[in-house]
């Protein structure tokens, strides 16, 4: 089952005391980017998200944040208490000067450029961190994921509406496309006989056949009825088996396209150019809906 490329997924853990908080997004693109906004303490931990982020997923933007809460004395970062108490001090004299009361709070002079610096904790700390936060990591992602797969069965479910819909409106056109030889020629028989009643001429049969042929093998699109058939096969097939088979998909609706285009401009019937314009309103749906799959 095809999986969509928009979702949302959230996990939450406690490590050494500290409240570690994952959400990872999801939107459209054609290929795979991601971008992970971590604190600082937790830098060398970004290229093995990226990696996760990366052996879980194929195809959008993904956005991965996490989140530090009740952050301990064991979080692996220094705090300039210089630069911090500099602060302060200078915060209550423009306080006192300009009689304005000002409370301070130190968690949001803790978010000022350099007043916390990371540290790398020892290797076994580093081992133990890097193995839950990926842990929690992966929560997050089996969460995108399933809401990824709901959204991936309703835009199945509507792919697959559009192609039993232009399939019906096929089977209309091979059906009248059987019908339009045999009314053309009759239309140019009666219509020639009209033209030589006067001279009291005949047509002959011979010329009827072979204008009837020249434009039987003009119209003809029974080639290009097959080909389109043979596309929603296999756009149904792949829809239902492949659950990333965003790219494929996008190709297969260029080329439904390029048939029903071409059945439009060889069908010399006003019946039949209804069905194509329904066919390619359809199509046209089919390849919106398609950027939004894996």
């Amino acid at each position: 089952m095809i999986n969509s490329m928009t979702g949302y997924g959230e996990a939450k853990g406690e490590i050494n005391g500290v409240t570690y908080t994952v959400e990872i997004k999801s939107v459209n693109n054609r290929y795979l980017k991601t971008n992970i906004k971590i604190p600082d303490p937790l830098m060398f931990l970004e290229e093995d998200i990226d990696k996760l982020l990366r052996n879980n997923l194929s195809r959008g933007t993904i956005t991965c944040i996490v989140q530090l809460k009740n952050i301990s004395a064991d979080m692996p970062f220094d705090i300039d208490e210089t630069a911090l108490q500099a602060v302060m001090e200078k915060l209550n004299r423009i306080g006192a000067s300009t009689n304005i009361k000002c409370e301070i709070d130190i968690g949001s002079l803790l978010a000022l450029p350099g007043i916390l610096s990371p540290t790398l904790p020892d290797e076994e700390k580093a081992e133990k961190i890097k193995k839950s936060a990926l842990s929690i990591t992966q929560n997050a992602i089996d969460q995108l994921k399933q809401m990824r797969a709901a959204e991936g069965a309703a835009l199945a479910a509507d792919l697959d509406n559009h192609c039993q819909a232009i399939k019906a409106d096929l089977k209309q056109i091979r059906t009248r496309s059987a019908v339009v030889l045999q009314e053309y020629q009759k239309k140019l028989k009666k219509r020639v006989d009209e033209l030589l009643a006067d001279a009291k001429l005949k047509l002959d049969e011979e010329t009827l056949t072979r204008e009837v042929a020249v434009f039987a093998e003009r119209s003809d699109i029974s080639e290009e009825i097959a080909r389109l058939d043979s596309h929603l096969q296999q756009f149904t097939e792949i829809s239902r088996t492949d659950s990333q088979s965003g790219r494929r998909l996008d190709f297969i609706s260029q080329e439904m396209l390029r048939e029903a285009n071409t059945i439009a401009s060889k069908a010399s019937d006003a019946e039949v150019v209804r069905y194509v314009v329904d066919i390619k309103c359809r199509i046209d749906r089919i390849k919106e809906q398609v950027q939004n799959i894996e």
